[in-house]
């Protein structure tokens, strides 16, 4: 497996540092249904919501591992671009999320810089809306794009009927909240990182839980931080060659009141000799379809979780995904707080939320 991957090219992740305690869940026992593994998976997605997904003898695994290779070359290309051929395809004017964007920063030299990301939509590559505009480079790709916009999806179906059984939820539940062929945030995301000095400001704001459903990230290097649930230290996640990171969003809190975490994390230079790279990664967003409302399911083990005497605060998942993603709602989400306001002021405006009544169980 590491023979598909680019990893032996890059200086090794130091081993001094403090790793975060991910287990390592296999695809291909996954997808012929192995209980031991299926249960491994489930736990992780309690317990910290964080997993590396092992992709070593799945057809479709070393797919998708393959195709981020080929992916990762094109968003190095793509960032090559000249800043001002980038901006045409930058937000607000193209698109208030799905569009490139970037922070501004400096590197050891007090040179300005910028920290880039750029979100390529679900419905874009496979044709299911009008395209927004994008460089050339990106058609020429169309058919690696949609590829790969399969393949993930094949790993996040797999993953998702996993959960589905363990929470005893009617067959095919969580399916039909996130079918490909009906609009949905899902989208794939080319991010850049010059070499950078640490800033605390920068990272303190970088702290964030994902919007949706389950990630696929591919790291070549170090730099991606989770907040440890019970002492709420900071630890760098090991980049594994051939596995890539998945962890759970915002809907599957909601989803399930509680019972799977969506953990919060940051991005930040990477360790040791790695600091001294451009850092891409490549990550896969799977979301729930635009129209599903982000609350509570019926059905399983969630009908024993406590419900909550607060009207139950609801939105759909793309108005979810707009607000969070544009700076409207900035927060985490989290099974022990709920919505937890992380602002630098006061709490922005907001249109109110639908409200849902909810029934107290005795």
């Amino acid at each position: 497996m590491s023979s598909l991957t680019s990893h032996h090219a890059l200086p090794p992740f130091p081993d001094n540092v403090t790793s975060a305690p991910l287990v390592s869940v296999s695809l291909a026992k996954l997808e012929a249904g192995d209980e031991g593994a299926s249960k491994a998976f489930f736990t992780a997605c309690k317990e910290l919501g964080f997993f590396y997904l092992d992709m070593l003898g799945s057809t479709l695994g070393e797919k998708i591992v393959a195709e981020a290779e080929e992916l990762n070359k094109v968003q190095a290309e793509f960032f090559k671009l000249p800043n001002e051929v980038k901006d045409i395809y930058g937000r607000p004017h193209l698109h208030p999320f799905y569009a490139y964007r970037f922070g501004e920063g400096e590197d050891f030299d007090g040179k300005a810089i910028r920290n880039e990301n750029y979100n390529l939509r679900k419905d874009d590559i496979l044709g299911q809306c009008e395209r927004l505009a994008c460089h050339s480079m990106i058609l020429q790709h169309q058919q690696l794009f949609e590829r790969y916009v399969y393949h993930c999806r094949a790993a996040v179906d797999c993953l998702l009927e996993h959960l589905n059984t363990h929470l005893q939820l009617p067959k095919g539940t969580l399916a039909k909240l996130h079918r490909i062929h009906q609009r949905s945030g899902d989208h794939v995301r080319f991010t850049q990182a010059p070499p950078q000095p640490w800033s605390d400001d920068r990272a303190t704001r970088g702290q964030h839980t994902d919007f949706g459903s389950l990630t696929i990230l591919f790291n070549w290097l170090g730099g991606l931080q989770i907040r440890k649930p019970n002492t709420d230290e900071w630890v760098y996640v090991r980049p594994i060659p051939g596995s890539p990171v998945v962890n759970l969003g915002d809907a599957m809190v909601k989803f399930t009141a509680g019972i799977l975490r969506s953990n919060v994390h940051r991005v930040v230079p990477a360790p040791g000799e790695q600091g001294g790279l451009i850092r891409n990664s490549l990550v896969f967003f799977s979301r729930p379809e635009d129209s599903v409302v982000l609350k509570r399911l019926s059905g399983g083990i969630i009908d024993a979780q406590p419900v909550s005497e607060q009207p139950e605060l609801e939105m759909t998942a793309d108005e979810w995904i707009m607000k969070k993603g544009t700076g409207q709602l900035p927060g985490v989400f989290t099974a022990k707080g709920g919505f937890e306001y992380k602002g630098y002021g006061a709490l922005p405006a907001t249109p109110a939320p639908r409200v849902a009544p909810v029934a107290v169980k005795a």
